[in-house]
């Protein structure tokens, strides 16, 4: 059993004491070099327990990380000097709610295999609503700012070159640690830092891993660019949302901790007592902001600690909305920032052209030319699926598909399928045109990143549902053509809106602790990837992504921004001056609706304070 053990911060003597043991101290493993209680030196005292110590924390808190059994827990914690002793946790990164994707047999994209995505989050990009604000901030020496990140990243990307940067600050004392496929020259003016943990990691979370600082996830990387990427021209999805990509701290300096793991597509998993020893060792090195997209059972012990040395912690409202009292318990505490996510005020439209020429406009990533395939389907015939209880691939003619885009819809029973992914791969074994699907939410862009030049898959919302089914029902030959998707941005698009994914408050174990704290783009987020396979057979440098895991990033650049501008500030008063600023409308000059089974009005529990305004922040 891995347990936590926290102590009182005096120990005397260590060289002594050590030798006593039998130990020559100047050869012992520095992990085990900064024992902080007798626990540990009566450990040490045998030299075979010494292979039970993981890791030592001596920069934010005094404690340690120890392999023991139960009964060995419950005498130390019994023992004087010692404050609390804790079962070590799993944490996730704040990307996926659920695994409702699972492609094992689409032959021509083996890069599709596993592909596990989410049906009940949405998906962000760099959003013109907080970046074009950013620019008005620019103040101060940000290059002197050091932001954390968990999850690796990928130091190729243009988002991390350092072009125009000198050397670190001064204060800094990091390091660059070496590993598979990453050397001391993947680190640089931008990335000054990077270090790595697996002592305590499952076997299992390292297939397909790099035992090093590089991102074979792409959560890492994207939340990295998103926070403090450098100002990139000529960025986009295959044309989608083009234009200029950059954090909110472009000229922040990166230092990367690698305490989760786990290759893409699976969820990033971060043992509490890694992350520990990654914050532990950020405490020291001086880092400014630590931006933690993380979800777990309880709060990271020892946050308390980081924030009192001057160092702001921001971190993810979670991915459990729109039910109440959803906000994670890792963040729920008064001296921790938590995002709630947003939309922006960016569409991909897309268009459903019946065959009595009524149009109907949706949502999706369609994209064409480049290997797309044509920008109109030419009247592919619509068929109806109704399944029994829901679109189920079993009740699928397979002979039926080739030619036809398949419209699934099951009155009596309209909650998303859980076959929606096999079904897009019978299509496209089979010669299928196109997938039209009810689902509650519309929002949920993102996941078709992987059909996009394949085939066109689009979720629409019930009363477009039932305006299909009516044509369907009222001709003999029903016929639908899709057209490509193309982006529309700017006032026009009213935004923002809380997603209905974001986790909504008050807190669960703090009720009386007014919980998310802010609210920022995490819908469509378009940001680096790294060139792991999945991402090279797209073709993209760039890709869309969604949920509070993007929303986190956001506010860290900006507080970069603000620390740069007022040094002084303490991590209470930058988080004072967000919330206090934050907006209750948006562009249109009416109240933030929140997303839900039903839209309403957003209120405190949905946003916390509101909108992060950066302009009126400083």
């Amino acid at each position: 059993m891995g347990v936590l053990a926290a102590s009182a911060p005096e120990c005397r003597g260590v060289k002594e004491l050590l030798s006593v043991a039998g130990l020559d101290p100047d050869r012992v493993h520095w992990r085990f070099r900064h024992p902080h209680t007798q626990v540990g030196l009566d450990l040490l005292f045998k030299q075979e327990a010494v292979e039970s110590f993981i890791y030592s924390y001596r920069h934010g808190f005094s404690g340690f990380f120890a392999l023991l059994t139960k009964s060995q827990s419950i005498k130390i914690a019994a023992l004087p000097g010692v404050v609390s002793v804790t079962k070590n946790q799993v944490y996730h990164t704040q990307l996926e709610v659920g695994t409702l994707w699972d492609w094992t047999t689409i032959s021509q994209m083996d890069y599709l295999h596993k592909l596990k995505m989410e049906m009940t989050t949405l998906l962000v990009s760099l959003t013109q609503l907080v970046y074009v604000e950013l620019a008005c901030i620019l103040m101060g020496d940000v290059s002197e700012h050091v932001y954390f990140a968990f999850l690796g990243i990928w130091p190729e990307s243009p988002s991390f070159a350092d072009d125009g940067y000198g050397p670190p600050p001064p204060k800094w004392k990091g390091i660059c640690q070496a590993g598979v496929s990453f050397g001391p020259n993947n680190c640089n003016g931008k990335v000054i830092g990077a270090q790595w943990y697996a002592d305590d990691v499952e076997k299992g979370l390292l297939d397909g891993e790099f035992l090093s600082p590089r991102d074979a996830n792409s959560h890492g990387t994207h939340t990295a660019s998103t926070a403090a990427g450098n100002l990139v021209h000529n960025v986009s999805f295959h044309g989608l949302a083009a234009g200029v990509a950059h954090g909110g701290a472009p000229r922040a300096r990166l230092a990367i901790y690698k305490a989760c793991w786990g290759a893409y597509p699976t969820h990033g998993s971060c043992s509490r007592a890694t992350m520990m020893k990654a914050i532990d060792d950020a405490i020291h090195d001086g880092v400014d902001v630590l931006s933690l997209s993380i979800v777990g059972p309880l709060e990271t012990p020892g946050m308390l600690h980081v924030v009192a040395n001057g160092i702001t912690v921001v971190c993810s409202a979670g991915n459990g909305g729109p039910t109440a009292q959803t906000v994670d318990n890792s963040c729920s505490s008064p001296w921790l920032l938590a995002v709630a996510a947003t939309t922006i005020d960016r569409l991909f439209p897309t268009a459903i052209i019946l065959g009595n020429n009524q149009r109907i406009v949706v949502w999706s990533i369609i994209v064409c030319g480049n290997g797309g395939y044509r920008s109109f389907l030419r009247g592919s015939e619509l068929l109806w699926h109704r399944g029994i209880y829901r679109c189920d691939p079993d009740y699928i003619n397979p002979t039926d598909v080739k030619g036809k885009v398949i419209f699934c819809i099951t009155p009596s029973n309209l909650s998303p399928s859980n076959n929606i992914a096999a079904i897009v791969n019978l299509l496209l074994n089979k010669g299928g045109k196109g997938f039209i699907f009810p689902q509650e939410n519309t929002d949920l862009l993102y996941q078709w990143e992987v059909t996009s030049k394949l085939i066109p898959v689009i979720a629409v919302d019930l009363v477009v549902a039932y305006q299909i089914l009516q044509y369907y029902t009222s001709t003999d030959t029903p016929k639908a053509k899709i057209s490509s998707t193309h982006t529309t941005i700017g006032s026009g698009v009213p935004a923002p809106k809380v997603a209905a994914f974001s986790s909504r408050g008050p807190s669960p174990i703090y009720p009386g602790v007014l919980k998310p704290d802010i609210a920022a783009p995490g819908v469509n987020i378009l940001a680096a990837a790294p060139q792991i396979a999945y991402y090279k057979e797209l073709g993209v440098l760039y890709h869309f992504d969604s949920g509070t895991s993007m929303a986190c990033p956001h506010v860290s650049g900006i507080v970069a921004l603000l620390k740069s501008r007022h040094p002084d500030w303490s991590p209470a008063a930058l988080k004072s001056a967000l919330m206090t600023t934050a907006l209750s409308t948006k562009n249109t000059g009416l109240p933030i609706q929140a997303d839900g089974t039903l839209a309403k009005i957003a209120d405190p529990f949905d946003y916390g304070a509101g909108f992060v305004n950066p302009k009126k922040g400083r």
